[in-house]
């Protein structure tokens, strides 16, 4: 999916250590590494937004047919909480088998745990045929593909942003986010293919297996993939010298804890805004419509191509007017869109569609600097646990729960709340990076 390939004039700068001469260090060409930050975020994006569309139009009527719709989708969306809740964890674990054995024992271990998690899913009965014990198994899987998630963080894109050009910093932070609408669009795609061939019955019965045995081999081609580069010795020494390594997390939150927090909090709008346009309209759409569920799958697909081109054009826009300034604005952007969403959502089929093609754009933009914009505050003795946890708590806080608030919010209380919701993640954005400018004058000053 990268749009620079390695030998292209963009990608072809080196960059030595510490200013020495490059001859006497491991050269690194910043577009050889998006490659493999591009190939690793689709795949796991994939596993990401199969579970994720499933959770809001299969899981409610496979295992919990015992509950009426909605309480059915909220059930289901509990238990998709719980991959965001565990990834944090999984970072913890991962980042010690790393620095215990190796950076390929450790992503071959995660993509392991996750391939297996997610192919797993795909095998577990429903619930009328063994009770709640279909419930138990789809929490174990859900929670190993959080598990394994934080694992498979690799440290790629941190070594990418240090070693992308100073005037392409934009373009090349936002390059491993086009795996989020390229991975939405494949399953979005694969599942309105299969809602629309199939009968209710197969579909529901076994159609809806198929995208996660997809995934498994995805994951699998993925693993060779990023190991063709983390595990040479050029990027290890890479690695090393930029001391982009694992450091204690008690260290990392004694000397950096305010810069975690503030990077979780910056990204707020992206990540709120991540779900209330993929997954909840989905549900709000089955449960309250009598729309098209394959057709309003395809209205997604083509919204996730405006998304790709949101997140490119986050790149030079960024490189122009600043990382920091481009997600300000796109922050601003949401709010003003949270005031007419709920108008939008509520209306009829050609205004619903608006919301998501609208909502789309505002993610590409947004999304494109969401990961780079505030980890440029660590260090490179913390940046690679910083970038990591930063983001684990970013999809923690914004995300694990947007689709459940989102639809609580909407059924009790009416559509108009979810526009709120939306504004509070801009809000909170927007009051993250004026704490992060104030937090740099004072350091500046002080130093």
């Amino acid at each position: 999916m990268s749009s620079i390939p390695a030998s292209s004039p963009a990608a072809s700068p080196t960059v030595s250590v510490h200013g020495q001469d490059p001859a006497s260090h491991a050269q690194v060409a910043p577009g050889e590494i998006a490659v493999g930050v591009v190939i690793g975020r689709i795949s796991e994006y994939f596993d990401f937004f199969v579970y994720g569309i499933a959770s809001a139009l299969v899981f409610p009527k496979v295992f919990f047919p015992f509950a009426e719709p909605l309480q059915a989708t909220l059930y289901s969306f509990m238990v998709f909480a719980l991959a965001f809740v565990s990834r944090p964890l999984g970072t913890v674990l991962f980042l010690w088998i790393q620095d215990r054995w190796s950076r390929g024992t450790k992503l071959t271990a995660a993509l392991f745990l996750l391939g297996t998690s997610t192919a797993g899913i795909a095998f577990v009965p429903g619930y009328e045929k063994v009770g709640a014990l279909a419930i138990v198994l789809l929490i174990l899987f859900r929670t190993s593909q959080g598990v394994a998630l934080g694992g498979s963080w690799d440290g790629l894109p941190s070594l990418l942003a240090l070693n992308a050009p100073k005037h392409r910093r934009g373009w090349y932070a936002m390059l491993g986010q086009l795996g989020a609408p390229a991975g939405f669009i494949v399953a979005a795609a694969l599942f309105s293919f299969l809602y629309s061939s199939l009968s209710n019955a197969d579909f529901y019965d076994w159609g809806w297996r198929y995208p996660f045995f997809a995934a498994f081999a995805i994951n699998v081609v993925a693993l060779f993939s990023r190991l063709r580069i983390v595990v040479t010795h050029e990027y290890e020494q890479q690695m090393g010298e930029r001391e982009l390594e694992p450091v204690p997390v008690s260290e990392l939150f004694r000397v950096k804890g305010r810069h975690v927090v503030i990077g979780a909090f910056a990204a707020l709008a992206s990540y709120a805004i991540f779900h209330v346009v993929t997954i909840f309209p989905l549900s709000w759409i089955q449960l309250y419509t009598e729309q098209n569920i394959s057709r309003f799958l395809m209205v997604q697909v083509v919204g996730g191509f405006l998304a790709m081109g949101g997140v490119l054009a986050s790149g030079v826009i960024a490189d122009r007017v600043g990382r920091v300034q481009t997600l300000a604005a796109t922050a601003v952007a949401i709010a003003v869109f949270s005031g007419f969403a709920p108008t939008l959502l509520g209306g009829g089929p050609g205004a619903q569609q608006l919301f998501m093609l609208i909502g789309f754009v505002l993610l590409g933009l947004s999304y494109g600097q969401a990961s780079g914009a505030v980890t440029r505050n660590f260090d490179s003795r913390y940046r690679y646990t910083g970038a990591a946890l930063t983001t684990d708590l970013a999809w923690l806080i914004g995300a694990a729960f947007a689709p459940l608030v989102a639809l609580v919010l909407a059924a009790e209380f009416g559509l108009p709340y979810v526009g709120l919701y939306l504004l509070s993640g801009a809000l909170a954005t927007l009051a993250a990076l004026v704490v992060n400018r104030r937090l740099k004058q004072r350091e500046a000053a002080q130093g």
